[in-house]
């Protein structure tokens, strides 16, 4: 690494809810770098006096990412260190900040991640649900009718489903995974280690009765579907329009029928083509 790049962007973790779940190695990091990036300036310096630190701060959200890169670009060209935390877990899960980290990283500066909390994870492993393997969704779209066709897409999926989800839209989401994932297993965790943290599980419809006025930080867990399916009476054409009808793109309709007849896709794609050429 050149000299000119000893500079070294950090993403610290900070706690979702209990101070103490704070690592010495973020408290010393925090303390140490010259500039550090937040999602919401009031929601950090909150954290900062906590922990008596004194700090300066930039924004950097989903709006400000373009401008804050090239600042950040002069800081570490200086040799110093930048540290980036999101308003509360791990940097970049769902929060802003991938757009500075991607740009630091295409101009050869160091970027050093620490451990430390996170939501799902916790979600997981106190879910009984099968922890692995599983696929981390995070925010599904908030337009019912597109997160539809998110959920038609993951229906397939026999790993574990983790969402997050907002408590004013909890209910019409339980709904449209009742709708089109089917009743499953699922554990609905909210305000994790915090004061009120409390995890619900069961099928979806027996949640669902369970939910009214829910509050806080939201993760759901979700089974995955352990169905097997059988494919054998429909034609290879008729599969991948299975798949279309689902709004999955063609090319990977194809790939899942030929992942789903143990074939290689080049003949799904061979026959697909062909038919299309037909009609």
């Amino acid at each position: 690494m050149s000299e000119k790049n000893l500079g070294i962007l950090y993403l610290i973790p900070t706690p979702i809810g209990n101070m103490d779940d704070i690592t010495l190695r973020s408290l010393e990091v925090l303390k140490s770098v010259d500039l550090l990036l937040c999602e919401d300036t009031r929601v950090t310096g909150i954290l900062l006096k906590h922990f008596e630190i004194q700090k300066k701060l930039l924004r950097c959200d989903e709006y400000s990412q373009q401008k804050v890169k090239n600042k950040v670009l002069e800081i570490l060209n200086e040799g110093k260190k930048v540290g980036l935390v999101s308003d509360a877990g791990t940097p970049i899960i769902s929060d802003p900040g991938y757009e500075v980290v991607k740009y630091v990283i295409e101009k050869n500066y160091r970027v050093i991640a620490l451990p430390g909390a996170t939501a799902f994870v916790p979600a997981l492993i106190s879910s009984g649900i099968l922890p692995a393997p599983f696929t981390f969704i995070g925010f599904l779209n908030a337009n019912s009718n597109k997160q539809v066709k998110e959920l038609k897409s993951l229906k397939e999926k026999s790993e574990t489903l983790i969402i997050y989800e907002a408590p004013h839209r909890i209910k019409q989401t339980m709904a449209n995974i009742l709708s089109v994932l089917g009743d499953r297993n699922i554990a609905i965790c909210r305000e994790i280690s915090k004061k009120y943290e409390e995890i619900i599980r069961g099928k979806v419809s027996d949640c669902l009765k369970k939910i009214d006025n829910i509050k806080g930080e939201i993760v759901v867990v979700i089974s995955g579907n352990n169905e097997v399916t059988d494919f054998s009476d429909l034609s290879v054409v008729e599969h991948v329009n299975l798949y279309l009808d689902d709004g999955i793109k063609e090319m990977e309709a194809i790939k899942k029928v030929a992942s789903e007849r143990r074939v290689a896709k080049s003949i799904i794609y061979k026959e697909f083509m062909k038919s299309k050429k037909n009609n």
